[in-house]
């Protein structure tokens, strides 16, 4: 058993620091408070080879791993969550197709993404979140193609994203067994993308509804089967949860060197902060809580790049990676007594920002129905 990073690993997760903090860092407040993704950062970032790690080398990406890509989304996110969760979601975009794609597939809409491109994974509906199944979006079978009309909510960079891949029912009776993916142009006549959904927190990272108005989709960019949807997306999950646990042990650390030099530096009753113990206790269990979900992280990471099945490790890393981001980003508050409820300080953006991570990727509830479930 092996716990230190390989010496490429390390020079990964230092180019990708002295990103978030040279380049991301400066500019989060003000593109949480604009509500703005910065495409300066997307293409900053791409130039320096930290999107698209995980891509095989045969379509242009660095051909990376798992364990790669959580240093880098986890260096990211400290920066900003909402910053670094926009730049991180390509990959969201690109596993079904690695899952499932074809050469061809993967030869054309990979190389995109290794040129530039952003895309979007169009999965959730107004009424269909946790509950994949309830998926309404249909995609009826016409000659040479198929035919998709519904919508889609909260999909991550699709004002900017040059294609979808879009789950879609073509067998509306056939529950999950039922469901299907495809690849989905966003030229394509039909596809509109309403405005970026104002939110609580993760301002920068846009959120969209898609509108598929009998949008025609020809046999080609089906991915897999008809009816591999479900099976796709849960795959999906199993390498993509990793990313977004990550998402959580950045914050917890930001969390964490915040506290810890506010602590440091206020005094009260004639003392620094961290010498009284309740918040010195706080600023333990934070980097207790912060190792903890780091570790699981790394392991379910660990145990996707060795070929291993992660489906159980994925979901504990993601949620206790989420409810320990909640929770540190609440301490964090605390700690910084009132000036944490100001928007003088970091405070606030990272409790407003850490709050969807137990909604998004599955639910936390969800989160331990999978682990319940894996356990019987």
């Amino acid at each position: 058993m092996q716990f230190e990073l390989t010496q490429e690993q390390k020079q990964i997760q230092s180019l990708a620091q002295q990103f978030a903090n040279n380049e991301i860092k400066p500019i989060a407040a003000q593109a949480d408070q604009n509500a703005q993704f910065p495409m300066s950062i997307y293409e900053n970032a791409f130039s320096l080879g930290l999107l698209n790690s995980s891509l095989p080398q045969e379509y242009g990406g660095a051909g990376l791993g798992c364990m790669e890509l959580v240093l880098i989304t986890e260096a990211l996110c400290y920066g900003c969550l909402g910053i670094g969760a926009a730049l991180c979601i390509n990959s969201l975009a690109a596993e079904p197709i690695l899952i499932a794609g074809t050469h061809e597939q993967k030869a054309k809409y990979l190389s995109r993404l290794t040129s530039g491109a952003m895309a979007s994974f169009a999965l959730t509906e107004p009424s269909a979140g946790s509950d994949v199944a309830s998926i309404k979006t249909k995609a009826e079978k016409v000659q040479g193609g198929y035919r998709l009309t519904g919508s889609k909510i909260w999909i991550s960079n699709a004002n900017m994203a040059e294609f979808f891949v879009v789950f879609a029912k073509t067998d509306p009776q056939g529950g999950y067994k039922g469901l299907s993916a495809f690849i989905v142009p966003a030229d394509t006549e039909g596809i509109s993308v309403g405005a970026p959904i104002s939110k609580m927190g993760q301002k920068a990272a846009p959120a969209c509804e898609v509108f598929l108005d009998n949008v025609f989709v020809p046999d080609e960019q089906l991915l897999g089967e008809e009816g591999s949807g479900f099976n796709i997306a849960m795959k999906v999950f199993d390498r993509s949860r990793p990313m977004v646990a990550a998402f959580g042990v950045g914050l917890i650390q930001r969390c964490l060197d915040e506290s810890l030099a506010y602590a440091r530096e206020r005094e009260s009753m004639g003392r620094p902060l961290i010498a009284h113990q309740a918040i010195a206790h706080k600023l333990a269990d934070m980097r207790l809580r912060l190792e903890t979900a780091r570790l699981l992280t790394y392991q379910a990471a660990w145990r996707l790049d060795n070929g291993l099945n992660n489906t159980i490790e994925a979901s504990m890393a993601k949620v206790n990676a989420a409810d320990s981001a909640m929770w540190a980003a609440t301490e964090t508050i605390q700690i910084f007594g009132g000036m944490g409820y100001s928007t003088e300080y970091p405070a606030e953006k990272l409790f407003r920002d850490a709050k969807v991570l137990q909604i998004y990727e599955g639910t936390s509830e969800i989160q331990r129905n999978i682990i319940a479930r894996e356990l019987m």
